[in-house]
């Protein structure tokens, strides 16, 4: 069946062509990203009530729409945050593999169902429900440098010219400008005035209403069929007002006398910014932040790459003074880890054919391997495209260690060739045939092993499954297209390249001497090999006991070994999250962030430095007293060898004296989307039922110290303060009555005055903005300039609201946060240096079993929810591939026994990965069981191939000791070849720095290890296995006169 690819080189080279050309093609197609999509999806609820605080939000807005849309289908859990600046965000968290189009559609519904609920404020101002893109692109700053221009024109300049443009491109998914500092027209009421002139803020806010409007007059001169018209006019009215000017001259009150009192009279207009609330730097200089995130499908590199050019072409048009920024590039870490696995692609590439050329001894034999990998590699993408699969960090890891693997078919073909050639002195076309015959079945078995091992990991569930299921599959595509070049294309080149030299004379140079050396040093190694196996092979005893002491020790240092999910990458971010001190102003904040950009600006591993005060990112809400900075770090390459948490060390240290706030420093999360932070993440539940938020704060901060004290944890804390100076507004309902003054309205006034009312909007700059009344910032400055205010009672008189009103000073929160519909407190922490992340988590499991009162829960978030729920799961993942090649050995071999050599010797190999983790510090996290999966498919080759020969062998009449040792001897040089060029090609892998250096080197040293110590026992184990199952097949068989034959030597004789 084999030969007719030998007689037509042609058809194997045009068929291996047509692969490559696939592969190409698809290649330039293939979405580029850091990691395949694995954060689950999600869906926000934001809202804003205007003048509300946070209590007064979950109370009105929240718990409605909560309670709607609680057990929407597909839904793992919800959270929500809720600010004194009346905006509340619920975020619906989706299982894996949600479609987020469907569940945005769900979510939209349920919220529709209850929008007559809402107060009217909130309806208003728009209820909007979208989809949330993880993977944030870009942090992109706008800076001038005139002074004169400050945050809010750039704001708007930005709003006007860049953002529109950038939200057109291909593959943007979010596109959004920190804060609201759009333009608004603010009317600034003067309260005493106001009294005098005997006028209410309702008033002020319907004569807005009913003069600044849109008309629509019609037309006249329209034909009706009853009179003939020669000519028509549309008829149009001026519009909404939108300027200053028309404002001012509202008409709010005519008198007796015809004297009109116009909104100039009792107030300021300003063109101002609809919020005061966040404020925007970059390197110290005012700045317009803008947030670029990614649409899911897309290509990273790509969609970076046209904004780049989008906004150079629109440079043009800025004007004198304007320029930007990026604060934050993803394509930075997304390239140099990209670069980085591409330059080891290279590199392992070349040490594979150093190590198939030192064994096979000639250039010709070392280029039919050297053309075998690029054939199955670039094959793979046009199945990755079929498969939906992106090029990420995890199909490139699976494509570099695909090298070895793929080498491994093509250096057994050629070996067995050049066996052929040596001992029966054929020609290289006569020796092909021979080999192919005898080996063909092997490869046919290697190839259904190895591909059959990835075959179940592709159904791991949850985002690890993601994982798992781009590795797996895009190896076993690797695999089976070089299963299909080692029987096509390699024994054609074979024929068609080699030539026999063996028994020739040749020249006398270094290379050739060093080969020879080579060989003679091997010779003497197989000899001695060969009399171990004879010494050894027939004592079950020692194979047995060997076989127990590798097992327990796997599973003793499986246990020591700190496990995680995905390691903590240095990706050339920190972030720092600032608290002030409960009721501290915006000003106070923006000092701190102030102070902190400072500090990180004189550190020589830092690039700039954006802050923002008024923003807290890790519950992503907003309040004066919060702030972040986010520190961009020098390429990793002018660093020298400094890491991020170096940097964070230095900048502990020397923020030391910023006394006026609390401040942590954080990486961002390992995989974007996967929280805010890295670390773990977790809320504490008050599940009493009674609210006591005050009480929650005490024990949130009560488990956070507890946490501390424990050696795997650091830097926990909770961000939960419920201890912000508030003052309660008491009305004496029986004096309201009284003096005829209706207390909704006077909520409504007080609302109006201290938290602003949204009365109309217009068009101006082809935008829409908002009419804001509110009072002037000088009437509403103390908590005693509320007594000061005014109502209107029922007979229009003015009544002073001290008259039937008081206000108490009471405490608070800033912002109130939610978790599945019970009041939450968010802590955070981190790993200890030498601990993991699943340490960590078992010691919180610990100690909130001990400590948490009775009343309080706990439920994690991000990607510690995954970790933390995560079962057994990998392991049965591991018994399921097991069992996979246990019965593709059965069939193969028409045997139940001579399999369980193959599944037996593996425990060898998971040994030497969790040995090189533990001697080098690494955790047994998601790349090192990525790599452990693999080892399974690895081993279980070498096995085969000792097996396969010893099955020929025992066919042939040889006793099954004689069979194990002839076959282990004769397979023993393609074994070592493939494993040291495997483990030749994982030696960059162990040595990398720089972007994704934790994770190259995990997935290396796993995949090492367990090979180099699986190769090097295994080949003592196997045939001491084989023949103890040999022995018990050959006087048990299942059927009298069983064939013994392989199938796939079957199959090689059609």
């Amino acid at each position: 069946m084999f030969t007719k690819f030998i007689h037509r080189p042609v058809l194997s080279i045009v068929i291996s062509l047509m692969i490559v050309l696939l592969g190409a093609l698809s290649l330039t197609q293939l979405p580029m990203t850091q990691f395949p999509d694995i954060a689950p999806p999600a869906v926000t609820v934001t809202t804003k009530y205007t003048g509300a605080n946070a209590e007064a939000s979950v109370k009105a807005v929240v718990t409605t729409l909560e309670r709607a849309v609680n057990g929407v289908p597909g839904m793992a859990y919800m959270s929500s945050v809720s600010g004194n600046d009346g905006t509340s965000v619920i975020n619906i968290i989706f299982n894996a593999g949600t479609d987020p189009e469907i569940a945005a559609v769900n979510v939209q519904n349920r919220v529709s169902s209850v929008l007559d609920e809402l107060p009217e404020e909130v309806i208003k101002s728009g209820v909007i429900v979208e989809k949330v893109q993880n993977s944030m692109l870009l942090y992109l700053n706008i800076l001038s440098s005139d002074t004169n221009l400050d945050e809010k024109f750039l704001y708007n300049f930005a709003d006007i010219n860049i953002l529109p443009e950038l939200k057109r491109i291909e593959g943007v998914g979010f596109a959004d400008i920190m804060g609201q500092r759009e333009y608004a027209m603010r009317v600034w009421l003067n309260p005493v005035k106001m009294a005098s002139y005997n006028i209410s803020t309702e008033e002020v806010i319907q004569s807005l209403k009913q003069q600044s409007i849109e008309a629509a007059p019609g037309k006249v001169g329209e034909s009706s069929g009853k009179i003939e018209q020669s000519l028509q006019y549309v008829v149009k009215y001026t519009g909404k007002y939108n300027t200053k000017e028309q404002y001012d001259n509202v008409i709010i009150k005519r008198d007796f006398q015809g004297e009109l009192l116009r909104l100039k009279d009792i107030a300021e207009v300003e063109f101002g910014s609809l919020d005061y609330d966040v404020l925007s730097k970059e390197n110290g200089k005012p700045s317009a932040a803008i947030v670029l995130k990614q649409r899911p499908g897309s290509n990273a590199s790509d969609v970076i790459k046209n904004i780049k050019n989008k906004m150079e072409e629109l440079k043009v048009s800025f004007p004198s003074g304007i320029s930007y920024t990026y604060s934050y590039d993803v394509s930075s870490f997304l390239n140099a880890s990209v670069e980085g696995v591409l330059f080891t692609l290279i590199e392992a590439f070349l040490l594979v054919a150093l190590v198939v050329f030192i064994f096979l001894g000639d250039f010709r034999s070392t280029l039919i391997p050297a053309i075998a990998v690029p054939v199955s590699l670039i094959g793979t993408f046009f199945f990755m495209q079929l498969f939906g699969f992106s090029i990420n960090l995890i199909t490139l890891f699976a494509l570099v260690l695909a090298i070895g693997i793929v080498v491994d078919n093509a250096i057994v073909v050629v070996e067995a060739v050049h066996a052929k050639m040596e001992e029966e002195h054929l020609d290289a076309k006569a020796a092909t045939e021979s080999a192919m015959h005898e080996i063909g079945g092997a490869i046919i078995a290697i190839t259904l092993v190895m591909s059959a091992v990835f075959i179940p990991v592709a159904f791991l569930p949850g985002p690890a499954g993601v994982f798992y299921r781009q590795f797996s599959v895009t190896m076993a595509i690797a695999i089976v297209l070089s299963g299909i070049s080692a029987l096509t294309l390699t024994p054609a080149l074979c024929a068609m390249m080699l030539k026999n030299t063996h028994g020739q004379a040749r020249k006398n140079t270094w290379i050739n001497r060093f080969i020879d050396s080579f060989n003679k040093q091997y010779n003497k190694i197989s000899d001695r090999y060969r009399k171990l196996l004879g010494l050894i092979v027939n004592r079950r005893v020692v194979t047995i006991l060997s076989l127990l002491i590798f097992c327990v020790a796997t599973m003793g240092l499986g246990k020591l070994l700190p496990t995680g999910f995905i390691p903590n990458e240095d990706q050339g971010t920190i972030y720092a999250s600032i608290t002030t001190p409960s009721g501290a102003t915006l000003e106070r904040s923006e000092a701190v962030v102030d102070a902190i950009q400072e500090v990180a600006m004189r550190n020589e591993g830092v690039a700039s430095v954006s802050t923002l005060a008024g923003y807290n990112f890790l519950t992503d809400g907003t309040g004066a007293s919060y702030g972040m900075n986010l520190i961009s770090l020098k390429s990793w390459k002018d660093r020298k060898g400094t890491t991020d948490q170096d940097i964070i060390q230095q900048l502990k240290e020397k923020t030391n004296h910023i006394k006026d706030a609390k401040i942590e420093f954080f990486t961002p999360p390992p995989v974007p989307g996967y929280g805010n932070s890295s670390g773990f993440e977790l809320r504490i539940l008050d599940k009493t039922g009674k609210g006591d938020l005050k009480k929650l704060e005490e024990v949130a901060t009560n488990f956070a110290a507890e946490l501390n004290k424990n050696e795997a944890i650091k830097n926990s804390f909770s961000s939960f303060d419920a201890s912000f100076p508030q003052y309660l507004v008491n009305i004496d309902n029986t004096k309201a009555a009284q003096k005829g003054v209706n207390v909704n309205e006077v909520l409504s006034t007080l609302q109006t005055y201290l938290g602003s009312d949204y009365a109309t909007n217009f068009i101006r700059f082809n935008q829409m903005y908002k009419v804001m009344v509110q009072s002037s910032p000088e009437y509403r400055a103390k908590p005693e300039d509320i007594l000061k205010l005014y109502a209107k009672n029922s007979e229009g008189e003015m009544v002073a609201m001290s008259s039937f009103l008081s206000i108490e000073k009471v405490y608070g929160p800033e912002q109130i946060t939610r978790y599945n519909m019970y009041p939450s407190a968010m802590l955070n922490g981190e790993p200890t240096e030498g601990y993991s992340s699943g340490q960590a988590i078992d010691a919180v499991k610990a100690i909130a079993a001990e400590k948490l009162p009775k009343g309080y829960g706990y439920d994690w978030g991000g990607s510690s929810r995954d970790q933390a729920s995560a079962g057994n799961e990998a392991i049965y993942i591991f018994l399921i591939c097991l069992l996979f090649i246990y019965f593709l050995l059965a069939a193969q071999y028409e045997s139940f026994l001579l399999p369980l050599p193959v599944i037996l010797s593996l425990p060898t190999g998971i040994l030497g990965a969790f040995f090189l983790l533990a001697a080098l510090g690494l955790e047994n996290n998601i790349y090192a069981q990525v790599a452990m999966v693999m080892l399974i498919g690895l081993l279980g080759k070498n096995a085969v191939l000792i097996i396969e020969f010893a099955v020929l062998r025992h066919k042939d009449g040889l006793p099954p000791l004689q069979a194990a040792i002839e076959g282990a001897t004769a397979r023993l040089r393609p074994i070592l070849m493939t494993s040291f060029a495997f483990v030749a090609g994982l030696i960059p892998l162990m040595l990398a720095s720089g972007a994704g250096a934790i994770g190259n080197r995990t997935i290396g040293t796993a995949a090492a290890g367990g090979m180099f110590f699986g190769t090097l026992f295994g080949v003592l184990i196997i045939p001491g296995l084989y023949f103890i199952f040999a022995s018990i097949s050959e006087k048990h068989p299942l059927i009298e006169g069983e064939e013994e034959n392989p199938l796939t030597e079957e199959i090689d004789s059609l």
